[in-house]
């Protein structure tokens, strides 16, 4: 399920090499408006190479809403993706976001999971958009993420055996202006049915290294020659070029784009891959240690969410 509602990428394969190595970074997301030269250079000048998190080289954990990024998470090089204080706004201003967990419940912990260690609380607890008796796990990502598509094949096994009561929320993160153009293209093939071929530009964005430094990673200085460059590689890949600019310009899309603002604006997402589990839990590769134990944990804050709801029923 993709909820109703995408990220420094490089302009050349060597910057994209640069990136793959999982790292954090000191603080999160870049400036609004940067070129996708000097966005490169900005990633590497605060990329802290860390090695695999199923290492356990984790450093310190991220907290849930307020630290960088963890080890196994990318970040945008600068600021947060916002301000503070409108961050806190977003988080407060509805009354829907009150009803956080209480101080004294009992938290989901068994002897290999921790709260506070292997996940976070998310405060105040945000609405999700499942049927009553279903638990939501969102996952917020980018495409141009090296950590989103390392958990991709994950994920996406996942998903294939997940027990029911689980709904799947994805939503690219809106950080900067190559976050946003990969979130619209992310919509743009979702409006136009074919998921099949997020998975496909996962691949073409990350194995740019078996290309010319030339090649294009759909994203430019300019919105025309982004809009260009995506449309293109859609066509190649059997998409009709007037289909794509529909799609590309819709209602569906802009709705989509505007509510994946308000999400990463309410989750103060300062890293991706970024998940929540039923909007009250938080977690990501390097608290789980690795991308096959996240997917271990996210089964396992879900199925105590369910639990809980059944027993409040």
């Amino acid at each position: 399920m993709t909820r109703k509602l995408p990220i420094v990428l490089v302009a050349s394969a060597a910057a994209v090499l640069a990136l793959g190595a999982y790292y954090r970074h000191s603080r999160a997301p870049q400036q609004a408006a940067r070129a996708a030269a000097p966005a490169v250079a900005q990633a590497a000048a605060h990329a802290d190479a860390q090695g695999d998190a199923q290492t356990g080289d984790t450093a310190t954990p991220a907290a849930s809403n307020h630290q960088p990024a963890a080890a196994g998470q990318t970040a945008p090089a600068e600021n947060g993706p916002v301000g503070t204080a409108q961050a806190a706004d977003a988080g407060s201003t509805s009354l829907e976001r009150l009803a956080a967990v209480p101080a004294d419940a009992a938290l989901p912990e068994s002897s290999e999971w921790k709260p506070n260690v292997n996940y976070d609380v998310i405060t105040p607890a945000q609405p999700t958009t499942v049927a009553p008796g279903k638990v939501e796990v969102l996952e917020v990502f980018w495409l141009g993420c090296p950590h989103c598509y390392a958990l991709e094949p994950y994920i996406r096994q996942w998903l294939k055996n997940k027990p029911a009561y689980i709904d799947y929320v994805r939503v690219p993160v809106m950080w900067g202006p190559v976050h946003r153009a990969h979130a619209r293209l992310f919509y743009t093939l979702e409006a136009l049915g074919r998921d099949d071929l997020v998975e496909k530009v996962f691949t073409y964005i990350h194995n740019l290294e078996d290309q010319s430094g030339t090649e294009s990673v759909l994203f430019s200085n300019t919105e025309q020659d982004t809009f260009k460059q995506q449309q293109d590689w859609a066509v190649q890949n059997g998409v009709s070029a007037d289909a794509f600019q529909k799609a590309f310009n819709s209602f569906y899309v802009n709705t989509q784009m505007q509510q994946a603002d308000e999400i990463t604006n309410a989750y103060q997402v300062q890293g991706v891959p970024f998940i929540a589990v039923d909007g009250k839990f938080s977690t990501d590769v390097g608290k789980a240690g690795g991308e096959a134990k996240l997917i271990s944990l996210i089964d396992f804050l879900a199925a105590w969410e369910h639990d809980h709801q059944q027993g409040a029923g």
